[in-house]
């Protein structure tokens, strides 16, 4: 496939019409159900590369990085990574830009700050809350993923689907169970970001199933370099790049920059998180915003269950019933699916 002769990350002009030009997609607000036109082969081919990628990237974190405890540098990283391998990509031929619109430019804009507000919010809020409480109620995750079809897209799903969903936010309340604490402010905010991410996935899969029509790499070079500057921004504020004492006042402590062994993990790190960045968008596009909502509930019990097998976390009976009622939750979730697939 050729590339444009001066690829750039701005969108290129539209034409006279002020109309991009891609074939017309059917923007009403109907039902969007694109997920199952999709080969179930090729869903499942999706989603286990995106567990895989997942996984990867939880025993990378803990395993390599250790006490990197710099997230919005790490954010930083990821979007840079994103920037870079997209853009080489491009350059390759391996896609191409579409041409938008000033209005479909501000809607991405909006989109990119969608993102690394709610990575802010969800990091403040784990000041005030603890992790099984922040855990439990980011279950709660697919219902809200429901509301919004619903009230937003008029879209329904059968009971049995309605149904499913219990097991999945119940089972992950039993694996995560905890010493819950939380204050009235970090309620309000682990609240707030469940609805973000739930907006987050919606408008992730929207923007590549409705009238934008981008493909899952195209969103990714153009959302990349928007994220690397607000992450970068955060992390200066938030006093991260301050903490890493890299500066050459005479007053300063001693200089700290990463080692070669240092540089070389976190280039692996940001490589492995390009990769899971691909699988997330283009699970997301190929299985749905619901189907990924359930996936990151599972993810939490598969989180769980890395930690006892690989750094030996122990956990109670209660915990190992949890994992057990959300993985047959996502099994009849699964069937449901297949059977509505079935039946179109």
């Amino acid at each position: 496939m050729s590339h444009p002769s001066s690829p750039d990350l701005e969108a290129l002009q539209p034409s006279e019409e002020g109309k991009s030009l891609r074939p017309n997609i059917d923007n009403s607000n109907n039902n969007n159900n694109t997920e199952y036109s999709i080969p179930t082969s090729k869903k499942f081919a999706y989603l286990s590369v995106y567990f895989m990628c997942n996984v990867l990237l939880t025993i990378y974190n803990k395993a390599v990085l250790g006490k990197f405890s710099y997230p919005w540098l790490l954010t930083t990283i990821h979007a840079g990574s994103g920037s870079i391998g997209c853009y080489i990509l491009l350059l390759n031929g391996t896609f191409t830009l579409t041409s938008l619109s000033r209005r479909e430019n501000v809607i991405l804009v909006m989109f990119s700050f969608l993102f690394t507000i709610n990575i802010a919010i969800s990091n403040v809020s784990l000041a005030m809350v603890s992790m099984p409480f922040h855990q439990i109620l980011r279950s709660t995750t697919p219902i809200f993923t429901i509301l919004i079809y619903r009230l937003r897209y008029n879209r329904s799903y059968p009971m049995k689907t309605y149904l499913s969903l219990i097991p999945l936010v119940v089972g992950v309340g039993f694996a995560t169970y905890g010493d819950y604490y939380f204050t009235l402010v970090g309620f309000v905010l682990t609240l707030l970001g469940v609805i973000l991410a739930s907006v987050k996935t919606v408008v992730t899969n929207r923007i590549m199933t409705g009238s934008l029509a981008l493909s899952p790499l195209e969103v990714l070079l153009r959302m990349s370099p928007l994220a690397f500057m607000q992450a970068l921004f955060y992390s200066y504020v938030s006093g991260e790049l301050a903490s890493l004492n890299i500066s050459f006042a005479p007053n300063s402590l001693p200089i700290v920059l990463p080692n070669r062994g240092q540089t070389l993990a976190l280039v692996g790190n940001g490589l492995l998180a390009f990769l899971l960045n691909i699988a997330s968008f283009s699970a997301n596009k190929n299985a749905g915003a619901l189907t990924m909502t359930v996936c990151g509930n599972v993810k939490q019990c598969l989180t769980v269950m890395l930690g006892i097998m690989v750094f030996g976390v122990k956990v109670g009976l209660l915990n190992g019933f949890g994992m057990a009622v959300t993985l047959a939750g996502a099994a009849w979730y699964s069937v449901v699916e297949l059977r509505m697939k079935a039946a179109r």
